[in-house]
């Protein structure tokens, strides 16, 4: 049984997200687009997901079908919805540790800005180490369109199969009649396309989630690395100190006459 998630429901009606969006609202905080940014990248992978996770359930239906009419590509077509299932549940387990990960950066950030105000919030996506989330998610959706891709072939080679025994039985009640035999068999016709339209309508679902993955991980690196460009080093902080230390040793120091007293 697939493992319930603390973070099942969308991001949108999280509280600690929230509260950090309502907080860049009050202050127009420049760093709030690129949170919002996040969010709607982490939606779309969402219902990218939901919407792989549709089309699994017309998987099934199909399989019902095909099992109850005891068609021989049953077999190709229950190992396919299989396989689909373990990369839908594998990419929602991926896409939950993300989702933890925003909330996690949330009330890091929120607390930063409890405790030194809004300036906190500056260069926001360091409250965020979701990029190796981002990077995992995309991993796994690539894995999984190309697992979507073979289910396709096998259930299309299974069809092939199919009609290919079917001319194997024509041309014997052909040779019996003494008719031609049929040398090429039938393509696969829509029964199967229909079968196999969940798959490929799936596959692009991953396909989507994947480009989505890398391009949020790029945007996010590239903030996180214009944060660390701005902020100085600890080298750099010590070399300005010891400048600072060498003026000051520097400046003469002025010795005021002692008064005479007369005796």
């Amino acid at each position: 049984m697939p493992r319930t998630s603390r973070t099942a429901a969308p991001l949108a009606g999280n509280r600690d997200v929230a509260e950090l969006l309502s907080i860049l609202r009050e202050h127009s905080s420049p760093s709030l687009a690129d949170f919002q940014e996040l969010l709607d990248r982490v939606g779309t992978l969402e219902q990218q997901l939901e919407a792989a996770v549709q089309e699994l359930a017309a998987m099934r239906r199909d399989l019902a079908e095909m099992e109850r009419r005891r068609h021989p590509a049953a077999n190709a077509m229950r190992q396919a919805v299989t396989t689909i299932q373990t990369q839908v549940t594998e990419l929602r387990e991926k896409l939950s540790a993300l989702k933890q990960a925003v909330v996690d950066g949330c009330k890091s950030a929120v607390t930063a800005f409890q405790k030194k105000g809004i300036a906190a919030l500056d260069n926001i996506a360091r409250f965020f180490r979701v990029r190796p989330m981002l990077e995992a998610v995309q991993a796994q959706a690539s894995h999984a369109a190309e697992a979507a891709d073979r289910a396709v072939g096998r259930i299309e080679a299974a069809s092939q199969k199919y009609h290919e025994a079917g001319r194997h039985l024509k041309n014997a009640g052909r040779a019996l009649t003494g008719k031609d035999a049929i040398h090429k068999a039938k393509p696969p016709g829509k029964a199967a396309q229909a079968v196999s339209a969940p798959f490929r309508a799936t596959r692009a679902c991953f396909g989507a989630m994947a480009k989505g993955a890398a391009s949020a991980a790029d945007r996010l690196g590239r903030l996180e690395q214009a944060a660390e460009q701005q902020k100085p080093s600890i080298q750099e902080t010590i070399r300005q100190y010891n400048r600072e230390a060498e003026k000051v040793r520097a400046v003469p120091i002025r010795v005021r006459p002692r008064p005479h007293v007369e005796r």
